[in-house]
């Protein structure tokens, strides 16, 4: 895949594991339009990707469905490593849904935001064992973490499907 925006990505930064899965979310006005991606590299090369956009949306959704899209990508036999900016993602998956699912997908302190969302990814991570969620810090200058920022940006402005 190119644009002269991913290209001028993967010129600019070097940082970071150059083998896994990368995802993001992004929003303009929180809700708003909104727009998200993912990538999976091997060796420095884009294997796959995937992007898409929703015109009235949060940021967090966004990061949901990039998450989403990313695990419905890959077999369920993959061992890679997946990478989220999101702290919220991540600590939902391996963290907090598991024990939402054993109390009917309810938390002590209110409801789940984004509930469907949530279950799915939870759904798919559970059927993907062998895949690592990790959280990557945001706008540092990983190479593939900026790549899918700019990817989800273009998406959401529609200049990329």
């Amino acid at each position: 895949m190119t644009h002269p925006e991913l290209d001028a990505v993967i010129a600019k930064y070097s940082k970071g594991p150059d083998t896994g899965v990368f995802t993001d979310g992004s929003c303009e006005g929180n809700p708003g339009r909104g727009g998200w991606g993912f990538v999976w590299v091997e060796a420095g090369r884009v294997h796959a990707y995937g992007c898409g956009r929703d015109q009235d949306t949060t940021n967090n959704r966004m990061e949901l469905s990039a998450l989403i899209g990313a695990y419905k990508k890959l077999p369920e036999d993959a061992e890679v490593n997946m990478y989220s900016d999101s702290q919220l993602c991540v600590k939902t998956v391996n963290e907090w849904a598991a024990g939402w699912a054993r109390r009917g997908w309810k938390r002590k302190t209110g409801p789940i935001a984004n509930l469907e969302l949530v279950q799915e990814l939870y759904a798919l991570s559970k059927s993907h064992p062998r895949v690592k969620l990790q959280w990557v810090k945001a706008h540092d200058g990983t190479r593939w973490n900026e790549y899918v920022d700019t990817l989800a940006n273009l998406a959401l402005a529609g200049e990329i499907d």
